[in-house]
């Protein structure tokens, strides 16, 4: 499905008390801007048009846009993060996207759900039941995604944050892995390219329209994504992933 446009958010110096699983590295401010840059430039190098928001201090993990908003080619949906801090982040994304989408879903409590969790290849969603995504979270959208004519799986998301920091779709049939991220039984109609056990941060691509962006810093898995074909973008997001960044949530793409 070709794209044309990404939304994206600056990062705000509040960045540096962003949410870790690890709490004992914090990202350089003005790396961060640095590598914010870059990143989209990469979009645009895709042919993206690229619209940048504003920082927002008081949501310091502000900027991983993609986690509060699922888009679909018939609507966009608010999620309900299931990290608490960030629920009220969904309202500043809201009026973005009365820009661009005249139909708009929403998630409610109970249920919880981040866009980090769905995987959308085609007209079908798979998302990710993780520490994030609940159940309830995951049937509103299976029930929203029916209602445009469109369907949802769920999977469960072991040793990983997201569904998509371990698995991602990168084109036709391929699915870019990192090792345990695909339960036994899922995605049997995929072929899947398994990145090495020492880098498992490089699994987290995004495929847009031609071009393949990739985390940049693992050699081996950029040679296994040479072999498909396309073109390879590489882009540094270390600073990000001191607080569980990666490329595919610096952005919604549509």
């Amino acid at each position: 499905m070709k794209v044309t446009r990404a939304i994206v958010r600056r990062p705000g110096r509040s960045i540096v008390s962003g949410l870790s699983s690890s709490g004992k590295t914090v990202p350089a401010y003005e790396k961060v801007l640095e590598q914010h840059h870059q990143y989209v430039a990469a979009l645009e190098k895709c042919g993206l048009r690229v619209q940048i928001l504003e920082a927002i201090e008081a949501h310091p993990d502000s900027t991983f846009v993609e986690d509060v908003a699922v888009l679909t080619p018939h609507c966009a949906i608010l999620t309900a993060p299931g990290a608490v801090t960030r629920r009220d982040e969904v309202a500043t994304i809201r009026p973005i996207l009365e820009q661009h989408f005249p139909q708009i879903e929403t998630i409610e409590e109970p249920g919880t759900l981040e866009g980090g969790d769905i995987m959308q290849i085609g007209h079908h969603c798979y998302i990710g039941l993780s520490n994030r995504t609940n159940r309830s979270g995951a049937q509103q959208l299976i029930d929203f995604l029916k209602k445009y004519r469109m369907t949802g799986s769920t999977v469960p998301v072991k040793n990983f944050l997201h569904l998509k920091t371990g698995v991602v779709w990168i084109g036709g049939s391929i699915l870019i892995a990192a090792n345990g991220a695909i339960p036994q039984g899922e995605f049997q109609n995929f072929e899947t390219i398994s990145v090495p056990a020492d880098e498992p941060g490089a699994a987290n691509c995004i495929a847009i329209n031609d071009k393949i962006m990739m985390p940049a810093g693992f050699p081996q898995t950029r040679q296994l994504l040479d072999q498909v074909g396309s073109e390879i973008i590489e882009v540094d997001i270390s600073e990000f992933a001191k607080i569980d960044g990666g490329l595919t949530c610096l952005s919604l793409r549509f």
